[in-house]
């Protein structure tokens, strides 16, 4: 189950899971047509996917695993990839509900979606669970993404904790930290801001939402097997 999958990194992780025959839920919010056009890529390399709505911010997300064992019957692999600044402003003006829902997003949702995919993988000989989270969890975000880098952080401090229940169970969980990736996601800093942060990348360019599905892959596959409780960089050097 990949969430926050109809665009950017999501769908090409949808796209290169589909790729290697994966069976795909796919998550989505607000974008059903992107959604529905990903369901169609998908099937084009003969792999099956099946949608799955919500609005994370104001549903139950261990309902959404929930759903997704019933229609399934069970649950290899989850990915929590939907995260999003909510409140993209200087620090001294944020408020409470931008941090709340930020947090609720970032770090809070997928702790659920973990504890419930982590009790039946506990029953059902493991499985991965892999956290997407990104370099803002290094640096502290910006000025006006600070509650970002610090969701972020959290959901790398539950990666830790949660590896290590689960290594008995052969529950296996890492964090993907994305580093500045070419999605919609980063638009919003304009292309003067674009080209100066890219600048501050060693390898001097931004990463494609491709770099981070590859990663997402080879922790899923049998490459994975024996990776558990790391936060690996897709960062160029960042």
């Amino acid at each position: 189950m990949i969430t926050g999958a109809s665009g950017g990194i999501g769908a090409s992780m949808a796209l290169l899971f589909a790729e290697h025959g994966a069976v795909l839920g796919l998550h989505y919010n607000s974008g059903k047509e992107a959604a529905d056009s990903l369901v169609m890529e998908v099937e084009k390399y003969g792999s099956q996917a099946s949608l799955f709505q919500a609005d994370l911010l104001r549903e139950s997300s261990e309902t959404l695993v929930d759903a997704f064992i019933d229609h399934f019957g069970g649950i290899d692999i989850l990915i929590n990839n939907a995260g999003a600044v909510l409140g993209f402003k200087d620090f001294l003006e944020l408020d409470d509900k931008s941090w709340e829902e930020t947090f609720k997003l970032n770090a809070q949702v997928p702790f659920f979606m973990a504890q419930r995919a982590f009790a039946y993988m506990k029953k059902n000989d493991g499985g991965k669970i892999i956290n997407v989270s990104s370099v803002a969890a290094k640096y502290g975000g910006s000025e006006r993404s600070l509650h970002y880098g610090a969701a972020k952080a959290a959901l790398e401090a539950e990666t830790i904790g949660l590896a290590r229940a689960g290594a008995k169970y052969n529950i296996l969980v890492n964090a993907i930290r994305g580093g500045f990736i070419d999605t919609p996601f980063h638009q919003k800093l304009g292309p003067k801001n674009i080209e100066e942060r890219v600048q501050l990348i060693p390898l001097k360019r931004a990463g494609q939402p491709k770099d981070v599905a590859n990663m997402a892959l080879f922790l899923a596959s049998e490459g994975g097997n024996f990776i558990t409780g790391e936060i690996l960089g897709i960062t160029g050097g960042d």
